[in-house]
């Protein structure tokens, strides 16, 4: 084994990349002063893991980073690598060169490669500590130690005998195997000492643990029993909620029906007010026909009296008849007169007839409309229950639908908390038997030795404690999502009571104002009588009524 070369670049003195190739009998390396003959031993010592700055005959370990001259700036990183010639395997490890690099930024980071894959330094000094060479080792010896070892006295002596002999890297070795014995011998009386403390806390565990998992069935139990009598309520609820929606679709069916009905009314009503207005003319002119034939019958009435008074005079003596008209002619003139009055009697007769039938017609009319109209107001009223119950429906429906899907959320959140406690408890189990099998071990490995702690007892102790506070837990958030629900139970019947109150008043409103606007459309034909302008007619009555002060009221009402 030799060295067989070393780069440097950036590293003090050599800012550009300086390769030095040591051939086999090359034994030292001359030159003036300042040539930078130290420098290459210090690159030697650094590339192996040096870490003093002193020994490197500088202040702080990035003095090694080329600082720069008048003619080159700085550069902001120092690298050295050294190849090692290993064919005859000196070095543990599997190449024929083996190639060392160090680099370190101006930042003061480094890192380091072997064959050029990242390492440790710790790797480095492993690799170069079976070989004789490395950083603490003989090889190198700078300027001014050479006093040192001439003057040493016989520890200084026997720790460079040591390192020449390869005894310092066994005394390393043992050095770091005592720290590892110390510490394991230090962790062992811990283990005892937790071992000890769990001994002791077994009984304790096993009771809280069987009072723990009693309570965990008991607690499962409960809210299964809870969850059951949530799952009752909510089909009872369903049942419920099928019930209201049939009534619901059984009372649309009959709001249908009565709608369709209605609309026939309305038809009816519509074809008895146009035959009112068809019949007003008709009434019209049998009203002039009354008038004319009352003007006839006094006519004839008067003609009756002329007959009368011209048969009377007709009776008188005969010396009178010769002094007057002609009998013949008078006899003529009677008879025409006769066959007058039974043309006007007829004529009487029919036209009596026919203003009986048209008064006839007219009151079964009248009689037909107010049917209707009880007809319709009926309907009407009718309409305002069902709006009123279908309204009733569809908050019960509602509050129905809400409750549901509260019960519904409150199962969701039962069953979450109930798998997050199965898993709480099923998390202590598993601690609790982990703690048993450490004591069981601790017990095979070192029996009866040491003494108590106190972190131990807080570690074991909490398992039982921390599964029962979290039954606990879950049983108050349980308890505080009933009281929640009740509250929010009643705040919804207050609601659902307010809004029942609220569509029974608007329903019973809107009937009142649907009556009374069907009041106030006239549908007994005076309107029709009034606009047809007959002869006679003044207006309504309640245009001629003069109400004396206080009676108001009263005659309103009747």
């Amino acid at each position: 084994m030799h060295l067989k070369s070393m780069t440097l670049r950036g590293f003090k003195s050599f800012a550009s990349a300086t390769t030095l190739r040591f051939e086999p009998g090359i034994t030292c390396v001359v030159g003036p002063n300042g040539s930078g003959k130290s420098n290459v031993v210090d690159a030697l010592s650094w590339v192996m893991g040096e870490q003093g700055a002193k020994s490197l005959r500088g202040g702080k370990m990035e003095d090694v980073i080329f600082a720069g001259t008048t003619g080159r700036p700085p550069l902001g990183r120092a690298e050295v690598s050294l190849t090692i010639d290993n064919s005859d395997g000196a070095l543990p490890i599997d190449y024929a060169e083996v190639t060392i690099t160090r680099i370190m930024f101006r930042g003061g980071s480094s890192e380091y490669q072997i064959n050029g894959d990242t390492c440790r330094l710790l790797d480095i000094q492993e690799l170069l500590s079976d070989s004789g060479i490395g950083r603490e080792m003989h090889v190198i010896v700078g300027q001014g130690q050479l006093d040192s070892v001439l003057h040493a006295d016989p520890m200084g002596r026997r720790a460079f005998i040591e390192e020449a002999a390869g005894v310092l890297k066994h005394r390393k070795r043992k050095e770091k195997a005592l720290r590892k014995l110390d510490a394991m011998q230090a962790n062992l009386a811990r283990v005892q000492d937790l071992g000890d403390e769990l001994r002791r806390q077994l009984k304790p565990l096993g009771r809280q643990a069987a009072v723990a998992r009693r309570a965990a069935v008991i607690q499962a139990d409960l809210r299964d029993a809870r969850l059951r009598l949530l799952a009752d309520d909510l089909v009872t609820l369903k049942s419920a909620l099928d019930v209201e929606l049939a009534d619901e679709a059984a009372l649309k069916e009959r709001k249908e029906t009565a709608e369709a009905r209605l609309a026939a009314a309305v038809r009816a009503e519509a074809e008895l007010e146009e035959a009112v207005r068809e019949l007003a003319p008709r009434l019209q002119r049998a009203q002039q026909t009354w008038y004319d034939l009352s003007q006839l019958a006094e006519r004839v009435r008067g003609t009756a009296s002329l007959a009368d008074a011209r048969v009377k005079s007709a009776s008188a003596p005969v010396e009178e008849e010769r002094r007057g008209r002609d009998p013949e002619d008078m006899e003529k003139e009677a008879a025409r007169i006769r066959e007058q009055e039974a043309e006007l009697t007829a004529a009487l007769e029919a036209a009596s007839r026919a203003l009986e039938d048209t008064v006839e017609h007219r009151a079964e009319l009248e009689r037909s409309l107010a049917e209707e109209e009880r007809r319709l107001r009926d309907a009407a009223r009718a309409i305002a229950d069902r709006r009123e119950g279908l309204a009733r429906l569809t908050g019960r429906l509602g509050a129905a639908r809400s409750r549901a899907g509260a019960a519904q959320a409150e199962i969701d959140r039962l069953v979450a908390a109930r798998d997050e406690a199965r898993a709480r408890a099923v998390a202590a189990r598993e601690e609790y038997e982990a703690l048993a099998r450490e004591v069981g071990e601790d017990d095979a490995s070192a029996a009866g030795t040491g003494t108590g702690t106190g972190t131990a007892s807080g570690t074991a102790s909490g398992t039982a404690p921390g599964m029962a506070s979290g039954t606990a837990s879950v049983q108050e958030e349980y308890e505080a999502a009933r009281a929640e629900l009740a509250a929010a139970e009643a705040g919804l019947g207050v609601a659902r009571d307010a809004l029942a109150t609220a569509e029974r008043s608007r329903a019973a409103v809107s009937a009142r104002r649907d009556a009374l606007a069907m009041g106030l459309r006239r549908k007994d034909g005076t309107g029709a009588l009034l606009a047809a302008r007959l002869e006679g007619l003044l207006g309504p009555a309640a245009e001629r009524l003069s109400v004396a002060p206080g009676h108001e009221v009263a005659v309103a009402a009747a």
